[in-house]
């Protein structure tokens, strides 16, 4: 079995899983999509009491992520894609600041699988970190 991990483990990370890119992505009355299934998405909605400073501080952490690019950035909504270091598996991060109830909105969902194994729940998590500072 070893031989056999050593051969394809290498053999597969050659290849990138990237998948299509979500229909439902970007804002839909002003909110971001919901998720359909927790087993590959996880969307959160953060309280903020400096809406715009604390985008900007996940906005930077975001830019820093190893193998993390924004795609979008316009007005209050950013739209990124984290590739996982393996296998290059994409996931589509998406962020909106809620002027209105002075919340940030954030969504991350797999392009591929049928289980994502806690990774977007824990991107999101890691991320509320920055705010507000609890784990």
């Amino acid at each position: 079995m070893f031989i056999v991990s050593t051969l394809l483990v290498p053999l597969f990370m050659l290849f990138h899983f990237v998948g299509p890119i979500p229909v439902d992505l970007g804002t839909h009355g002003g909110e971001l999509s919901p998720c359909l299934s927790s087993a590959h998405c996880s969307r959160q909605n953060w309280s903020t009491a400096n809406l715009q400073s604390d985008l900007e501080t996940i906005i930077a952490a975001v830019r820093e992520t190893p193998r993390t690019i924004i795609v979008e950035e316009r007005d209050g909504y950013i739209h990124a894609e984290a590739s996982s270091a393996l296998f290059g598996f994409v996931d589509d991060l998406e962020l909106l600041a809620k002027q209105d109830t002075g919340m940030i909105q954030a969504r991350s969902i797999s392009r591929l699988g049928d289980s994502d194994l806690g990774v977007n729940s824990a991107r999101l998590d890691r991320l509320k970190t920055l705010i507000n500072g609890t784990d």
